[in-house]
């Protein structure tokens, strides 16, 4: 019933940027603990950023100062800016509707990022 669908992966070089939607339905972005998370080839899916209803955001150590988690209320889109990329930023970006009391976590198809170095 909830749908999340993710867009604007691609290849990019070390240093380079881009930006992550999340395009959301049957949901609303605003009222929800929203978060991304990425999955590195051979390892463990790793939560990167949240974003809570009420605008506080939390950010990973590996990605903080680089990435910015947003949305727009008026078309109901969550995202992430990644900024000064890393070849270890490779991986799938996964778009989530984060658990809450009552409420099982929702996942994205996800999005795959490739940096170049």
């Amino acid at each position: 019933q909830v749908q999340l669908e993710e867009s604007g992966g691609g290849l990019v070089r070390a240093g380079g940027s881009l930006r992550l939607s999340c395009a959301a339905s049957n949901i609303i972005v605003e009222h929800n603990l929203m978060g991304w998370y990425r999955q590195i080839a051979g390892k463990q899916r790793e939560l990167v950023a949240t974003l809570s209803s009420g605008g506080s955001a939390n950010y990973a150590d590996s990605v903080k100062g680089r990435f910015t988690i947003s949305r727009d209320n008026a078309k109901n889109t969550l995202y992430l800016q990644m900024d000064n990329l890393e070849p270890e930023d490779t991986a799938v970006y996964y778009c989530t509707r984060q658990q809450s009391p009552g409420y099982r976590i929702y996942w994205g198809q996800g999005t795959r990022v490739i940096v170049s170095s």
